[in-house]
């Protein structure tokens, strides 16, 4: 998979691929990843995992999703869909396909075309509601 975008497959960008893509589809902060890394025992730095996101982002392997201001998401799923978004826990979940649509885009600027629409619904829970485990 690393080949196949043009990267070469590091034993570092392998054990993090391993982690990203061997459980399905998710939504991880770099901040995720990088305690998982720990707790297998992979030898990386804070650093390496954000600069190895941003590698796999660039190359089409993951998506980086614009949520939450203070910090960025990545979606294993690279493909154009839409996300619900857990404001109070920080939870990013998939919308399922229910065929939203986005009317009356504006014109896009001089010598720009839009490349897409991303909706992401934000949630917060109703007071007095449970967590459903």
């Amino acid at each position: 998979r690393l080949r196949r975008a043009g990267l070469r497959p590091t034993r570092q960008r392998l054990s993090l691929g391993w982690l990203l893509f061997g459980r399905g589809d998710r939504h991880l902060t770099a901040e995720m990843l990088y305690d998982e890394a720990m707790r297998a025992k992979v030898p990386v730095s804070l650093a390496t995992v954000y600069n190895t996101l941003h590698q796999f982002t660039e190359v089409g392997l993951l998506r980086q999703l614009a949520l939450d201001g203070s910090k960025a998401y990545f979606d294993t799923n690279p493909s154009e869909h839409h996300h619900f978004f857990l404001e109070d826990e920080g939870q990013v979940m998939d919308m399922p396909d229910c065929g939203i649509t986005v009317e009356s885009l504006p014109d896009a600027p001089e010598g720009m075309e839009i490349a897409g629409v991303e909706v992401i619904v934000r949630l917060r829970r109703r007071a007095g509601a449970r967590r459903q485990s």
